[in-house]
């Protein structure tokens, strides 16, 4: 795949990057390695006085990231302002509480003193999806720089002017330049680097493909990996709930970031009682988003971000309807230019077909009626997914129930599910494995090492 911006609104291609060449990637491998040795002996101290600078910059050049991230992959420009705001927010927190999580931790023991201490582990290797070009990186590279170490970015072959960016924002902050450095290679240029005894980790998200290899590319050479893959999150709306919050969150939560979001609601399971309003309310919300050029303020729902992207979803939606589900509103290409799809409305998915069990990356929505709360819980764990979850209730009882059964990473009640630095991130299954955010985030590259002293 060309390293190029190419706009999802007009399919023009915006700018090509040469592929940096393996001696320049040997260069910065090298000096990620160096760096490292350096790096982790500065004072936390001012590792948060650089953080902090790139939350500045972050805040006070939104606009002018949003812009890129906009014309790169097709999300709203409101959404991509708000993405590097978010960013600062995410900087600020760990520049702030990187020191608490990772205070030496007092053990008693029968020594005189017993701790363990939490200390960087070397050049962490970040592969990064396009759908939060920002956010994904600053998630990563905050608590990993935090805790001393140096990152190497490969960022999605369609966003190198996101990737560029971020590089330049944490230098112009203060970081060393080995601190964190992107590389512009192709995918199947990720192996050789996994290999290399200078990368000590590697992070990635996106798809379950893709964690396959660079885990067990990783696995061969004994390196710590976190995965954050795909998602098909449950909502799950019970008679109890408050109905006006749940329909009018349903909408957004399925079309969040033009519905190409792991942790976006994608099945929606409704109480029986409650399910035939949810429905003709969901699909009158769904029609009446605005589709359109994502730099227009009115926009609520862009262009996918690539033609493939829409090519894929358009045949998910064809096997449903093969299999006898019936498409209430959308489920077609429109004409015109740009990677646009009508939001879409699924009923009748038989469970027995393989749609039921996939990830619809767009604007797609399978809606099910359901008995009671056992039979929710059933069905949304019926998926090899455990990303996310969104269940709507005010039902103490049901409250306690969903929050243990549903097999998932997160669990939020009467909430749509979000990241949020504070909390950890992270899911179950083929989710993947790992954390990210809050104190187990930071805790994930770094060496818990136990002091004992007699």
């Amino acid at each position: 795949m060309a390293i190029a911006s190419v706009s999802p609104l007009t399919g023009e291609t915006l700018r090509e990057f040469a592929p940096h060449t393996p001696a320049q990637v040997e260069q910065k491998v090298a000096r990620a390695a160096k760096t490292f040795h350096e790096f982790r002996r500065i004072p936390m101290q001012q590792r948060a006085v650089w953080l902090h600078s790139a939350a500045k910059i972050l805040d006070d050049e939104s606009e002018k990231f949003g812009r890129i991230m906009t014309l790169e992959m097709g999300k709203t420009f409101k959404s991509a302002i708000a993405e590097a705001r978010k960013c600062a927010s995410g900087c600020r927190y760990y520049a702030d509480n990187a020191a608490h999580h990772l205070a030496d931790e007092v053990i008693v023991t029968d020594a005189s003193r017993s701790f363990a201490r939490y200390q960087p582990l070397g050049t962490v290797l970040a592969v990064m999806p396009w759908n939060f070009p920002f956010w994904q990186v600053f998630r990563f590279a905050a608590p990993a720089l935090m805790a001393g170490n140096t990152g190497l970015l490969k960022h999605s072959s369609n966003v190198p002017q996101c990737a560029l960016a971020i590089e330049d924002i944490l230098h112009r902050a203060g970081f060393p330049e080995g601190a964190f450095q992107t590389l512009l290679i192709e995918s199947d240029r990720v192996g050789t680097l996994l290999d290399d005894d200078r990368i000590a980790a590697a992070t990635l998200t996106g798809s379950e493909p893709a964690g396959r290899a660079i885990a067990g590319r990783a696995g061969c050479q004994i390196k710590k990996t976190v995965l954050e893959l795909g998602g098909s999150d449950p909502f799950i709306v019970m008679s109890s709930a408050d109905f006006e919050a749940a329909v009018t969150t349903a909408v957004s939560a399925r079309t969040i970031n033009n519905g190409q979001s792991c942790i976006a609601a994608k099945r929606f399971f409704v109480a029986e009682s409650i399910y035939e309003e949810f429905e003709a309310r969901f699909i009158r919300g769904m029609n009446k988003l605005v589709s359109g050029d994502p730099m227009e303020a009115a926009t609520e729902l862009g262009p996918l971000a690539t033609s493939r992207i829409r090519d894929d979803l358009h045949k998910q939606v064809e096997q449903a309807l093969g299999a006898g589900a019936k498409a209430v509103t959308g489920g077609f290409i429109p004409q015109g230019p740009g990677n646009f799809y009508p939001p879409t409305v699924l009923t009748e998915v038989p469970r027995t077909s393989p749609v039921f069990h996939e990830e619809f990356f767009g604007p797609v929505a399978m809606l099910f009626r359901v008995r009671n709360a056992a039979e929710a819980i059933e069905l949304a764990n019926d998926s090899p997914f455990g990303l996310g979850s969104s269940v709507w209730t005010r039902d103490e009882n049901e409250i306690a129930l969903f929050s243990y059964e549903i097999e998932a990473g997160q669990v939020f009640i009467n909430a749509p599910v979000a990241s949020d630095p504070r909390l950890p991130f992270g899911g179950i299954k083929r989710s993947g494995y790992g954390r990210e955010l809050s104190m187990h985030g930071i805790r994930e590259f770094v060496n818990c090492k136990t002091v004992y002293i007699k």
